[in-house]
């Protein structure tokens, strides 16, 4: 199976078990749901989930992980509904389609948001065919990752914060590896904590995910720059419109490109020792680093 095939094997496995793991459009509150799956069933990569499956079979466990991983395209869509608001990026779309609050009003865009990080969590504790104790440590892990100290929502406000004014490498990194990198490589953490990898093994995919995490965001910055909403799917050129701390505003185009190539070399490194079995996790890094939209 080739890449592309695996991919696209795995979105469509993970947009099905979404679909059974979240409320439907006719269930009560009606308006909640609909709001939810308007965001979530939007289609997008699926790149966390995947990540988690991923990591999961590169320490030898192929079975049982579609549904946990499924947690984090909960918190990953939810973060979303939540950025485009008018109060933080103000976005009008999102995975090609009106966004959550453009289409169902501010107030039930919020409540989508706050009922998709939920359900995460339920779906996490409801886990089956996990030790209790790794179900807990996974649980801890995702929270971490999506919260204040080095995790996502500690990024969002950074990066709030850095609008409009001069900003520096320590901060740009600060900013991206909270924001974006922090949930990217909870994604391959807990794939490899529901696989019980070993401590080396975990180490490893550590690296890999915080090398991965970066690159995705630089080589979200450049596309920001040189793609255009309909490949996207979303706004081009808002980050320079609202001044966004970004890659390509602090190092220019050429060497943040240089920058995401560093980043893959770093991320192909640390799972070299996965022999054949990390095959699927060096595909994922080299398509992030060349991907168009």
């Amino acid at each position: 199976m080739t890449l592309g095939e695996y991919l696209e094997k795995q979105r469509s496995a993970i947009d099905a078990e979404l679909d059974r793991l979240t409320p439907t459009a006719d269930e009560r509150p009606q308006t909640l749901h609909r709001a939810m799956r308007h965001s979530l069933m939007a289609g997008g990569k699926r790149l966390r989930p995947i990540l988690f499956c991923a990591a999961s079979e590169a320490v030898g466990r192929t079975a049982g992980a579609l549904t946990p991983a499924c947690a984090l395209e909960f918190i990953h869509t939810y973060s979303l509904i939540h950025d485009d608001l008018p109060a933080l990026d103000n976005d009008d779309f999102r995975r090609g389609q009106p966004t959550c609050h453009k289409t169902f009003g501010e107030a039930t865009a919020i409540l989508a948001g706050d009922a998709l990080l939920t359900r995460a969590f339920q779906v996490l504790a409801e886990a089956e065919h996990v030790h209790a104790a790794v179900q807990i440590a996974m649980i801890s892990e995702l929270a971490t990752s999506a919260g204040t100290v080095d995790g996502m929502i500690g990024g969002q406000m950074e990066d709030l914060e850095a609008e409009g004014r001069p900003v520096d490498s320590e901060r740009l990194h600060y900013i991206h590896r909270s924001k974006t990198g922090a949930l990217i490589r909870a994604a391959v953490r807990l794939g490899g904590m529901f696989g019980e990898a070993s401590s080396e093994e975990l180490d490893r995919l550590s690296d890999y995910g915080s090398a991965i995490g970066t690159a995705f965001q630089i080589v979200d910055d450049i596309l920001d720059v040189e793609g255009t909403t309909e490949s996207l799917g979303k706004t081009a050129g808002k980050d320079a419109q609202q001044q966004k701390a970004t890659y390509p505003a602090l190092y220019g185009l050429e060497h943040s490109k240089e920058l995401a190539a560093k980043q893959l070399s770093l991320a192909l490194a640390a799972v070299a020792t996965f022999g054949e079995a990390g095959d699927r996790l060096r595909g994922i890094a080299e398509t992030i680093v060349s991907r168009s939209a």
